[in-house]
This record gives C-alpha cells, sequence and structure tokens, in this order.
C-alpha cells in the first residue's frame, strides 16, 4: 500500500520541469561567499539543481509583484543535513522565492524560508529563518499544488506547509512566522530555566524558578 504524504512534498506539474544542474561556481559569483562558506557547500552538497520553475506560463497562474515565480531547488547532500548559511547564500544568489528539496538516503526533506522583496532596498530581497517538513521516503504518492488564485497565494500555501505550528483563523503569513518565532525564543526560555532548576539545590530559588516556568509554559500553550 501506499502513503499518501501532504507535508510540503508535491506533484509538480511537468511543463514546470526544468532539470537543468546549478554549478557551485554561479551561486559563489552572485552571493560572493567567504571560504569558509564555500567549505560547507564542498563538504555538504553533493550537487544541486534547479528542478521546477512556477510561472504564469508553466502553472498557469497570474504573477503578484512579492512572487514574480517560484523556484524549486533540489540539493544532493553528502550528510543528511546542511547547514542553513548554504540555503541563505543560494537565497541570495537567485532572486525569487525559493523552495528547497534536500535529498540523502532514498529521502526527502523540503525546506524553505519566507522571502519577499525589501520594503527599504529596491531590487533586494528579505529571507527570514528556515522552516524544515519531516524527512519523507522517495516513492511515496505526492498530492497535487494547493488551489490559488495567483502565485503569491500558491506560494504561500506553499510555505505553510513546512511551518511546525497550524495557521490560526484568518491569520496572515507574516503574523504566523512571529507568531512561531516568538514560540521558538519561548522553548529556549523555558529549556535554559529547565537547566537552571535541575542545578539549583536552594530552595527558595527553585520557587522562584518554577514560578517563571509555570508562567513560560502559559505563553508555549497559548501561542501553539
Amino acid at each position: 500500500m501506499v502513503t499518501l504524504v501532504s507535508h510540503a512534498l508535491f506533484a509538480w506539474p511537468p511543463k514546470a520541469a526544468v532539470a537543468r544542474p546549478v554549478a557551485k561556481a554561479k551561486i559563489y559569483a552572485h552571493a560572493k561567499p567567504s571560504a569558509a562558506l564555500r567549505a560547507l557547500f564542498v563538504d555538504q552538497v553533493e550537487s544541486i539543481t534547479w528542478v521546477y520553475k512556477l510561472t504564469p506560463e508553466t502553472i498557469n497562474l497570474p504573477t503578484k509583484p512579492d512572487v514574480p515565480e517560484i523556484e524549486v531547488f533540489e540539493l544532493a547532500l553528502k550528510l543528511p543535513d546542511v547547514n542553513h548559511a548554504v540555503l541563505r547564500c543560494i537565497d541570495k544568489a537567485i532572486p525569487f522565492p525559493i523552495l528547497f528539496v534536500l535529498r540523502y538516503g532514498g529521502h526527502s526533506q523540503p525546506v524553505a524560508a519566507y522571502k519577499r522583496p525589501s520594503d527599504a532596498a529596491s531590487g533586494q530581497w528579505v529571507v527570514g529563518d528556515y522552516h524544515a517538513a519531516p524527512w519523507q521516503k522517495d516513492g511515496v504518492v505526492r498530492p497535487g499544488l494547493p488551489v490559488a488564485l495567483d502565485l503569491q497565494g500558491l506560494y504561500e500555501q506553499l510555505l505553510r506547509q513546512h511551518l511546525v505550528v497550524s495557521a490560526r483563523a484568518g491569520e496572515s503569513l507574516r503574523d504566523q512566522l512571529e507568531r512561531l518565532s516568538l514560540l521558538s525564543a519561548k522553548q529556549t526560555a523555558a529549556a535554559k530555566l529547565e537547566t537552571r532548576l535541575a542545578l539549583t539545590n536552594q530552595f527558595n530559588r527553585r520557587i522562584e524558578i518554577n514560578a517563571q516556568l509555570r508562567t513560560i509554559r502559559t505563553e508555549l500553550h497559548a501561542l501553539a
């Protein structure tokens, strides 16, 4: 029996296929990475392939100023992980939103960051934090693309599939991402308090830390 998976990996339209290798040197020429970052490319990335290009011509959806087209890049990895600085370097070199698919050992993982034109500098792009959906075994049945009215709507729906927290009713993508960022910060703070609690023997201090933990856990519950 096949398994249907819906976490950010899709049956991309054949008309959108590009299947074009991307030389690392091309990325270096546009993004000007440091020697240390180039070393990460060498150590972690076997190859980069531009696999799909979502445009009005390939998927019959109109553009929006923030999303003129969407690229899908596939990275064959030498290790089961990649430093997000590598992805950010590629995003810096390509002036369009990118959805990454990492491949390693017969499995694939979708990773993406919210990418939008800068409000302050024309021609510049702002790239947010990267979000990864779970690794999935290759060969499973993938769903078709979500229904959308334009490329921006499609991009937002595709990106939401990478997020660990579902959108609330009527919540914009930016608001959802801000909530997720705050959730992550609160989780980090809670972990630090738990470590302090484990190392503290003073009774009054433990009461104080426990009170702080209860407050943060309540906030975490509300955010999630």
